[in-house]
């Protein structure tokens, strides 16, 4: 059994950078700081993005912040790449392979979806340090930055108890699989311990990644639009790009929409609805990625797996929109509900 950590506050903060990326295709590396980058010993943080890509203003711009994050401080070359269609384990490992033999150090695969393939890369690659996000992969050189996401979807489900006006609350998830349970997990059981009597309805937009659960806007917004029909006048969503089409059909219809993974509210590819958007439970990749490249640049690299949760502030909610603090009673009930998950009150059931 391998050793399970939490990280220390190493990362606290990086959620917050601005992250003003948008949509791009094929490889992206950054050589402006060349000068720097040779004084320091060359190439460090690289970046594999997961579906949806840089721009999906979520999940994967959270791990761009990292990676700017890295670079700013440690002055060397990084590089970010997007995936393609249709894509192969071979695919992705070989994605993986080229920047480790480019000499990029740390290497991180966005996704659990790059879990075989990175375990691949990495036993070929044993000098170079490996990183995957919310996935468990064993390997001497290979960190699991993983995350209880259950906890922030806690805090979003009691955001949605005290906001709604019609006791019915929604959530999209963007593929059916276990890690996107735990989002629904949370957020049901922190709406139900607020508010008893509200309905959570409860849609996945497919079985599989393939099939665009994650990089489909109007899959989204349709699912979005069936929950409104039934009164939801809350909707919580967990599905990278198609999340913006959820946010898009809660705006028009001019009730709540709850972000992921990154600080929704402050968006700007999301301005326009913006003020509808009351929170978002927030995943820290971006802290996660920095904390992985400041080991490797400190020397003493890390390895096995990395638990980012509410004690670290690894997750939490974003309370950016100042319209949460006109609902009554809903900052102090998010507080309590945090301070009791931190200290053992609450347990946050994952499925």
């Amino acid at each position: 059994m391998r050793r399970i950590s939490s990280l220390t506050r190493v990362a606290v903060g990086v959620a917050s950078l601005a992250l003003a990326a948008t949509a791009c295709g094929g490889t992206s590396s950054d050589s402006s700081s060349s000068d720097s980058s040779e004084s320091k010993g060359g190439k460090g943080l690289a970046i594999a993005y997961d579906v949806g890509g840089k721009g999906d203003q979520s999940f994967n711009d959270a791990a761009y912040a990292g990676l700017e994050k890295a670079k700013k401080e440690f002055g060397y070359q990084t590089a970010d790449i997007e995936p393609t269609d249709g894509e192969t384990d071979a695919d992705k490992e070989q994605r993986l392979v080229s920047l480790a033999k480019q000499g990029y150090n740390p290497v991180v695969g966005v996704g659990f979806a790059y879990g075989p393939a990175l375990e691949a890369a990495a036993k070929k690659y044993p000098k170079t340090s490996f990183g995957i996000v919310d996935s468990v992969v064993e390997g001497d050189n290979v960190a699991s930055l993983v995350f209880a996401e259950q906890e922030a979807s806690y805090l979003a489900g009691v955001a949605a108890a005290k906001a709604t006006k019609t006791n019915t609350v929604g959530f999209v998830g963007g593929v059916d699989i276990p890690l996107i349970h735990k989002f629904e997990a949370g957020y049901t059981q922190g709406v139900k311990d607020t508010k008893p009597g509200v309905k959570v309805l409860s849609q996945y937009l497919t079985q599989t990644a393939e099939e665009g659960g994650f990089s489909s806007p109007d899959k989204g917004k349709a699912a979005a639009e069936g929950q409104l029909e039934k009164n939801a006048d809350v909707i919580y969503q967990a599905a990278g790009l198609s999340g913006q089409g959820v946010i898009e059909a809660a705006a028009k219809k001019k009730v709540w929409a709850i972000g992921v993974d990154s600080d929704q509210y402050k968006q700007e590819a999301l301005a326009a609805y913006k003020d509808y958007i009351l929170t978002s439970a927030l995943k820290d990749v971006g802290g996660a990625v920095y904390s992985l490249a400041k080991s490797v640049e400190d020397g003493k690299p890390l390895t096995g797996v990395q638990t980012f949760d509410l004690k670290v502030d690894g997750v939490g909610l974003a309370d950016s929109n100042p319209k949460m603090g006109e609902i009554a009673g809903l900052t102090d009930a998010v507080a309590k509900a945090k301070a009791s998950i931190i200290d053992g009150t609450i347990k946050v059931k994952t499925e």
